[in-house]
């Protein structure tokens, strides 16, 4: 919308970049151009304001696929006034000199011809599109068609419009019919979701099963080697057995010759011993002999007096010392009656 100041008997405009100003004075076409800036008198000044910029145009309309399912289309058509002194006069770009509003809807009636020309090239594509194909594919087709559709209505350029871009935002079918469309993806998808579970577990069964052959396998394995090992073991301990008693019998013979030899000495030892023993004894009783032949000899020569005192004195030497004698008168009397006897013996 214009910028217009009043003053008494004068107005003045001034337009923006994205605004074509035509202003006739009188009928004659006094200024023409975006951007402009002037002052006019209102009672014979007519005003027109042609916006120049790229503009979007969102449209919604329903639509029946060749199946007899309704549709529901969102699409955007961004469009420009290419030619600002045709589409002035095809439609009503008239402003209020006082207000610089428009007097008519100029924008309204051309998005009705877009919404009107875009639903009919729509409707003939999906008219002949089924419902699966038209949620698969249709948005690209839609989107084709209507762009061809715009670009050949020759309204359009007459018109001094131009379409810049097309764009086909979603087809929707109705609630009812995209649930039920939605539940064989659905199933399809949590199928696929279980079948990818269901292979994750196998592959995990797979892969314990695997890492329960190779304990297995670990386990063989190591009990093979440990029963190699005891077999070496035991291998050994044969081998060590047989050793050791080799040598245990060595050290027997060893001992053995080394007994035999101390027995044999010994047994020397004890010969020779015993032929001293005997040749001492023999000697000793030579000397014992030949001594008592003295002795006899010497008692031989002696008187028997002699031998008498000899004797008494080997007895007193071999009767103990006594200090004193009781004599009870029972043996006194005894050995007085001896005595008596002895000594008439004697007399007589």
């Amino acid at each position: 919308m214009a910028d217009i100041t009043r003053r008494p008997g004068w107005r003045h405009l001034r337009g923006t970049p994205t605004a074509h100003i035509r202003y006739h004075r009188s009928g004659r076409l006094v200024h023409d151009g975006p951007g402009l800036s002037f002052w006019f008198r209102p009672l014979t000044a007519t005003l027109c304001e042609v916006p120049v910029d790229d503009r979007e145009l969102a449209m919604t309309f329903h639509a029946l696929t060749a199946d007899f399912q309704d549709v529901t289309v969102q699409a955007t058509v961004t469009y420009r006034l290419g030619d600002p002194a045709l589409a002035a006069a095809r439609l009503d770009f008239s402003i209020d000199p006082d207000t610089g509003v428009w007097r008519g809807t100029p924008l309204e009636q051309l998005a009705t011809m877009l919404t009107e020309t875009a639903q009919e090239h729509a409707l003939d594509v999906l008219a002949r599109t089924p419902l699966a194909a038209a949620l698969t594919d249709g948005v690209g087709a839609v989107r084709e068609r209507l762009a061809a559709g715009l670009a050949a209505e020759p309204r359009l350029p007459a018109t001094g419009v131009e379409v810049v871009a097309v764009r086909v935002v979603a087809l929707r079918p109705e609630p009812e019919v995209e649930r039920a469309l939605r539940t064989p993806a659905r199933e399809q998808v949590q199928q696929e979701a279980d079948r990818a579970t269901y292979e994750r577990r196998a592959v995990a069964v797979e892969r314990e099963r695997t890492i329960a052959e190779n304990e297995l396998a670990s386990r063989i394995e190591l009990a093979r080697r440990e029963e190699r090992l005891v077999e070496q073991r035991g291998t050994n301990a044969r081998r060590e057995a047989e050793e050791q008693a080799a040598a245990d019998a060595v050290r027997a013979d060893a001992e053995a010759a080394r007994m035999e030899r101390l027995a044999q000495a010994e047994a020397a030892k004890a010969v020779r011993l015993a032929r001293a023993e005997a040749e001492k004894a023999r000697e000793m009783g030579a000397a014992r002999a030949e001594a008592r032949a003295a002795w006899l000899r010497v008692h031989a020569e002696v008187d028997a007096a002699v031998l008498h005192a000899l004797t008494g004195m080997r007895l007193a030497e071999s009767v103990p010392n006594i200090d004193s004698v009781t004599i009870s008168p029972d043996v006194l009397t005894g050995l007085l009656a001896k005595l008596g006897g002895g000594s008439r013996e004697v007399g007589a």
